[in-house]
């Protein structure tokens, strides 16, 4: 097959290859953060809500030193808080048995041989020799490596959700008592200088007292698909269902705002369209193969190859177009990343309803969809004074008395790593340091217990989803 002839199968044609005659197209289809749009002029009656974007150094006696267990996308997020902010955090550990992500990290953040490891549980066969560890694993490998962290005198930081079952998140709450170590869970969102503004005004009592809120988690067509049927968290029993590995971050920013115990919830939602019987005449086990790919939205060569989403998941990409699209596609003939999304072995819903009454009579709602063309949290809060409605970039609160608009839009921009979760990654990293640091979970906005509490919620849900029934807390 010559060049044309492959460009033509990914279906790029043409006018890809005029594209890739310019200087740097390469660079073109990255998947790059977009610069937040100018803010927009205000209307007649309206007021710009401003506190400051909180700079992000964790100002510290000496570094923090941090073991990172779990070399993939989010473990990389968090150590490069390191190169950023040296005097802050050095990383001086990694564990991987993906050789591959292992050796980059360790020479990313020039490792030592004898601190290089490949399961985690080699990791704990060695006397301690860091402040802390990161853990960023898949979800049926946070409870151990935590519990045996904290068993040795680590503190932890631990990538969302906490664990498989209430029972295992309530041990790691006991076992964080028992040896006096800070765990810090990777609630980010609440770090977000998005959400830390809109609980500002909640607690301000700019709108009163809540009486509800309703909260949409839009998980986007491709990246449902990418994450949910094809991807790591395709198996609600391999990992955790579909409220907690994608919602978790929801609930807990729900439990978070109203600031009232969960007494009651229901849930319904179900697995329906990324099935079997719904795969289009034509359809084939792999992309690639298929009649119908360049009609199919799902289609895995035109997320991964003309369109480079996701790329985090493919290791050692070349830098030329070319050559990464090739590598990509024999990713796409090896994994589960190539194969039809009817065709999996996926069990998560593809849409998902959550109702939660808290103390007080207050009642709250989060909506996960996966067939939406956009992104980022959608939420309205109404209060006896006012009411809420923002996108996770900006929110216009309105005072009923006076019709007043209050908007905050604050450009995270300057922010580094703002990408990552609308600010919150570094917010997290800033705050955790500063805990260990200190051995005060107090400067943790997210302490162990009440991240419990709101992973308990998704527990309920889920078996309000299976049973049919309303759980009490």
């Amino acid at each position: 097959m010559n060049r044309k002839q492959f460009l033509q199968t990914l279906g790029l044609g043409a006018a890809a290859m005029a594209v890739e005659s310019l200087p740097g197209a390469s660079l073109l289809q990255a998947a790059e953060p977009q610069l937040p749009a100018e803010r927009k002029p205000l209307p007649k009656n309206a007021e710009r809500l401003s506190f400051g974007l909180q700079g992000q150094e964790a100002v510290v006696a000496r570094p923090v030193t941090a073991i990172v267990i779990g070399a993939g996308a989010r473990g990389n997020v968090y150590a490069a808080y390191s190169k950023q902010y040296p005097a802050s955090l050095r990383i001086v550990g990694v564990s991987d048995i993906n050789k591959v992500r292992q050796q980059k990290m360790a020479h990313d953040y020039d490792i030592s041989a004898e601190h290089q490891f490949g399961d985690w549980s080699e990791v704990f066969r060695v006397p301690k020799f860091a402040d802390a560890v990161i853990i960023s694993t898949p979800d049926d490998l946070h409870y151990k490596p935590c519990m045996k962290a904290l068993a040795m005198g680590y503190h932890v930081l631990l990538e969302k959700p906490i664990a498989q079952t209430a029972k295992e998140c309530t041990d790691i709450l006991r076992q964080a008592r028992k040896y006096n170590r800070i765990v810090g869970v990777c609630h980010v969102l609440r770090y977000a200088p998005y959400f830390l503004a809109l609980k500002r005004v909640v607690d301000d009592g700019m709108i009163g007292d809540i009486m509800s809120m309703q909260h949409l988690e839009p998980i986007r067509f491709h990246h449902m698909a990418h994450s949910y049927v094809r991807g790591n968290w395709h198996s609600s029993k391999d990992t955790t269902p579909i409220i907690l590995a994608k919602a978790c971050h929801d609930l807990d920013i729900i439990r978070w705002i109203l600031n009232k115990p969960c007494k009651k919830v229901s849930a319904f939602g179900s697995l329906d369209f990324f099935i079997k019987k719904n795969e289009p005449a034509g359809a084939a086990d792999r992309c690639f193969d298929c009649a119908v790919e360049q009609k199919c939205p799902f289609s895995a060569l035109k997320i991964y190859v003309r369109e480079h989403r996701y790329l985090y998941v493919f290791d050692s990409l070349p830098e030329d177009r070319a050559g990464k699209d090739a590598k990509i596609m024999e990713y796409l003939r090896t994994t589960d990343y190539g194969r039809c999304v009817f065709r999996c072995d996926n069990d998560q819903c593809d849409h998902y309803i959550c109702n939660l009454q808290f103390d007080d009579n207050v009642t709250a709602s989060l909506q996960m969809e996966a067939m939406t063309s956009y992104g980022g949290r959608k939420t309205r809060i109404m209060g006896t004074k006012g009411d809420i409605v923002g996108d996770m970039e900006s929110f216009t609160l309105t005072d009923f008395l006076t019709g007043k608009k209050y908007v905050w839009d604050e450009d995270i921009s300057k922010l580094p790593g703002y990408e990552g979760h609308a600010g919150g990654d570094w917010g997290i990293m800033k705050d955790w340091v500063m805990a260990v640091a200190n051995e005060d979970e107090k400067y943790l906005s997210s302490t162990i217990d009440v991240s419990v509490e709101s992973h308990v919620m998704g527990f309920r849900a889920e078996q309000s989803r299976q049973k049919n029934i309303i759980i009490k807390m």
